[in-house]
């Protein structure tokens, strides 16, 4: 029996929680600092003002966007403990309501009732499986990390800082706001492109489509916030 030469290759996004995490505090770091250290620009002429103002920012917005991401896993967590607790209790108390349910999403894949019966005893067995497939199939909840809240908080807050110095830099080693304000702007274009890529291509998407959006929302941020300040100034 001959077998064919080709070969079927698949490209499945493999975006992990670390990765995800990156790009929130990244996207973030690289718009609102850029957008701030633009706004204080259009306002002042010293370049010390804009990265005193820029680093205070920095430092707030890491904590506060780690802190965010420690809730928000920590709430994730929470809320699989609780779920997966009701599902135990029911399966105790009402398992002949929870062995119809099993049924019933299998009768959603295309299976008959009596097929879908049938694996809704044999899974209704083991408590542990039978709990482990209710909460993924019927209510699509996947147990969380349970290290996942302070490297999410880390992470974050690492990727805001390594984000928001971007913008900064061109502030910390040139004198003249006039001067530094346009090589901001530019490095972070570019740093804006460069990172919105990346995320298309790390999470399956459009590289270009993704470069431009990201480029496009951090652009209309700093222009915004500039504009503003010059209106006050």
């Amino acid at each position: 029996m001959s077998r064919s030469t080709d070969e079927h290759h698949e490209f499945h996004s493999t975006a992990s929680d670390f990765v995800r995490d990156v790009v929130i505090g990244m996207a973030d770091g690289l718009t609102v600092p850029f957008a701030l250290a633009a706004g204080v620009a259009g306002a002042v002429t010293s370049t010390q003002l804009v990265v005193t103002a820029g680093v205070a920012e920095v430092a707030a917005g890491a904590i506060a966007m780690g802190l965010g991401g420690y809730l928000a896993a920590r709430t994730d967590a929470e809320h699989f403990a609780a779920e997966h607790a009701r599902e135990m209790r029911e399966t105790r108390e009402i398992p002949d309501e929870e062995r119809r349910e099993v049924s019933s999403i299998f009768q959603r894949y295309g299976l008959g009732t009596g097929d879908a019966d049938r694996l809704a005893d044999a899974i209704s067995v083991d408590r542990r499986r039978w709990v482990d497939f209710m909460m993924r199939f019927e209510l699509g909840l996947e147990e969380p990390d349970p290290r996942r809240a302070p490297i999410s908080a880390i992470t974050i807050g690492a990727a805001y800082v390594a984000g928001g110095l971007i913008p900064l830099a061109p502030y910390l080693v040139l004198d003249r706001v006039a001067v530094a304000l346009p090589w901001s702007a530019a490095v972070t274009l570019i740093a804006l492109l460069s990172f919105g890529a990346a995320k298309g291509w790390l999470t399956g998407g459009r590289p270009v489509s993704s470069a431009v959006q990201t480029a496009v929302i951090g652009s209309l941020a700093a222009a915004v916030a500039f504009t503003l300040a010059r209106m006050i100034s």
